[in-house]
């Protein structure tokens, strides 16, 4: 049967389901979100309040306008027809201070609330780059590479655009709203009490607007992310997308997260246009109603003029700041919702932590390994597939497969272990406990009788390094790569390490030797470079346990031989598990091990397996002998 990737199929990978759950999860998710906020802004606390002092004051001189305006009107200009200047000009004065006063701390806050914001947000980022580092493969595994890009780049910007644009303009419309409420209670009561008929109004539209908006700008993270998925699925595997004749169907996907995209941008402008334009209404016709009630009653002569223009110009910096509001809930759900998925990542339990108290390895470290009653499996999407991949896998409590389902063994330190057997027998399980890539459910893996989750981690890649068949190479010269297993190497010991393995002779001959670029992901280099790199790497770091998972099977005939030829001399004197489907590399082994559905079914010397002539090894043997026919 043949399956189709749809759309829906991306957007649920980009999505977080347990960020969307209602009731006491929501809670949970919102107080996990304030939790990080506090985190963020608590080592900044005696610089936003000074930043708060600036805003209470600029707001004061900024309130200083319309009450001086009305004292101009009502004061100033009947002083002004007597002759006398000095109430006119004092106000003029006083309207120029305030004004230059106001713009000076509105520049100085800017500056600072900006400066605390990107702080803020480096601090975040480094945050979440550490945590995507820490977490286990297992993690790593599951969690798509777009989305990863989403919750470093998306989701801070739109932190940054919420700092930027917001925050500090919630905090001066909230200031703003409530010392204006004060300067018009001053001025005039009764007009006040006209604008309070407003409130019930404006609270019911900006309630509405929040709760609408909050699902509106979730919403658009959301669509984001699996754009973004999507964008860097199709990157990643360009080569199979040209092979296979794949743009058209990519370009339909990419065009159905595009329009759910651009929907979800709309919905959140649709609320804003509703939004907006409605306060604009209440703003309109509560200040029709205040100079209409307001001129009656100058022209009764309850009030002055000049109160009722200053009240007038206070209602119009009243309206403002209100809409200043809704522009922060624009932002600020945008932020929210993008505060929900870092802080998620940031709390994701790390199910294979460091221990409290690490035991240390024997010194010298021997490089002995042992696997006592381990029993393994893998979580329910990774089991199912290596059931699919012919492992008769048995289940266990927590809903996945057994993979090991009891594995005994010894390995003495200084042997080389080949392990083989047929695709899903468990050979690759074995080196990842190994190498605690994963914890097992029941039994213990030790390294010199130390059970390697009481090892810290950094005695654990000391003493253990993998070496696989898609040995990554980071952008950077051919030295760096190689001292990536030892990073304050020398550059004689970068080359040491290069002839000892064979690839002195290639990296010599590239176009600027060790200090060649190797690109992205080493696409300068052939396959089999890549891998002698990767040997070279490996055989820097000088562990006393190496495990070659499928290491030489993208080697061409020449490469391996000459990689089997340096193998003797990297395996001397040091532990090795070597992972095999070329039987070609079993010969250097000291031991072999055939394994079937997860147990060990054949364990001796290759000679010794071959010589018997009716065991799986020789027959295993014998198959790999007659495809080279």
């Amino acid at each position: 049967m043949t399956t189709t990737t749809t759309a829906a199929d991306w957007r649920g990978q980009a999505a977080e389901k347990k960020d969307e759950l209602p009731g006491k999860a929501g809670i949970r998710l919102r107080a996990r979100s304030r939790k990080l906020l506090g985190e963020l802004v608590r080592p900044h606390r005696r610089e936003l309040v000074f930043c708060t002092g600036m805003v209470l004051v600029q707001t004061a001189f900024n309130m200083a306008g319309p009450y001086l305006v009305a004292v101009g009107i009502d004061r100033g200009i009947p002083a002004l027809r007597r002759g006398d200047w000095g109430p006119i000009t004092a106000v003029f004065v006083g309207m120029v201070v305030s004004a230059v006063m106001a713009a000076g701390l509105r520049a100085v806050f800017l500056n600072k609330v900006g400066r605390i914001g990107q702080t803020m947000l480096l601090n975040l980022r480094r945050m979440v780059f550490s945590k995507f580092q820490a977490l286990p493969l297992a993690f790593h595994e599951n969690y798509t590479s777009g989305r990863v890009i989403s919750r470093l780049t998306s989701d801070p910007d739109a932190l940054n655009d919420l700092i930027d644009n917001g925050l500090d303009g919630l905090l001066d419309a909230l200031l703003t709203v409530s010392a204006i409420g004060i300067m018009m209670s001053v001025l005039d009561l009764h007009l006040t009490l006209v604008v309070a008929l407003a409130f019930p109004l404006m609270l019911l539209l900006m309630r509405w607007f929040s709760r609408h908006s909050a699902v509106a700008y979730r919403r658009t993270r959301e669509t984001i992310a699996a754009l973004i998925v999507h964008f860097v699925e199709t990157c990643n595997g360009i080569r199979a997308v040209k092979a296979f004749r794949r743009e058209p169907r990519n370009e339909e996907i990419f065009g159905q997260l595009n329009d759910d995209y651009r929907a979800a941008n709309a919905r959140a402008m649709n609320l804003l246009a509703v939004f907006i334009p409605g306060m604009k209404t209440i703003a309109a016709v509560t200040t029709a109603s205040v100079v209409v009630y307001g001129g009656l009653r100058v022209m009764d002569g309850d009030m002055q003029v000049g109160v009722l223009v200053g009240f007038v110009l206070y209602l119009r910096r009243f309206f403002h700041p209100l809409e200043d509001i809704a522009m922060f809930y624009n932002s600020f759900q945008s932020g929210t919702a993008a505060l929900e998925k870092l802080s998620g990542i940031l709390e994701e339990a790390n199910e294979l932590p460091e221990p409290s108290e690490p035991k240390p390895l024997p010194s010298p470290v021997l490089g002995a390994v042992t696997f006592e009653g381990v029993r393994f499996a893998y979580p329910k999407r990774e089991s199912d597939a290596a059931s699919a991949s012919g492992v008769e896998a048995e289940d266990v409590g927590t809903g996945g497969k057994v993979i090991l389902p009891l594995l005994d063994l010894d390995v003495p330190a200084g042997q080389t272990v080949a392990l083989v057997g047929a695709t899903g027998a468990g050979k690759s399980t074995l080196a990842r406990l190994l190498c605690r890539f994963y914890d097992p459910q029941d039994g213990a893996v030790r390294v010199d009788g130390v059970d390697v989750r009481d090892l810290s981690d950094a005695d654990l890649r000391r003493a253990v390094v993998m070496v696989t068949q898609e040995n990554f190479l980071f952008t950077g010269s051919v030295a760096d790569n190689i001292a990536f297993g030892k990073p304050d190497a020398t550059r004689d010991e970068v080359v040491a390490a290069a002839r000892a393995i064979g690839a002195h002779d290639f990296i010599t001959a590239l176009p600027d030797g060790y200090d060649t670029d190797v690109k992205k992901r080493g696409g300068r280099l052939s396959a089999g470079q890549r891998q002698l790199v990767a040997f070279a790497r490996a055989f820097i770091a000088d562990p006393a346990v190496l495990v070659l998972d499928e290491a030489t099977s993208s080697l061409d005939v020449p490469s391996e031989r000459m990689v089997q030829r340096a193998l003797r001399t990297i395996l001397a004197d040091r532990t090795a598990l070597i992972i095999a489907h070329r039987l070609s590399t079993v010969e250097i082994a000291d031991r072999v091990l055939v394994m079937e559905h997860g147990r060990v079914v054949e364990d001796g010397e290759p000679s010794a397996l071959l010589a018997a002539g009716d065991g799986r090894f020789a027959g295993l043997h014998q198959a790999w002998r007659e495809s080279l026919v």
